[in-house]
């Protein structure tokens, strides 16, 4: 056998005991600042993808 067989209790998960005061992404709200900072990021992206091979044609 090889020695990377685990034994021992493997129902005993201390990290997922404390659930309740958890939020997931999506339920998140956010911020305006939050929500300028992706706008640049994307005309920012988009200007990269489109404006670069546009303008070296």
């Amino acid at each position: 056998m090889s020695d990377d067989h685990h034994s021992g209790d493997h129902d005993n998960h201390d990290h997922e005991s404390d659930d309740e005061g958890r939020v997931t992404s999506p339920m998140q709200d956010f911020t305006m600042g939050q929500v300028t900072t992706g706008f640049i990021v994307l005309v920012v992206g988009v200007a990269l993808t489109f404006g670069v091979p546009f303008l070296l044609t």
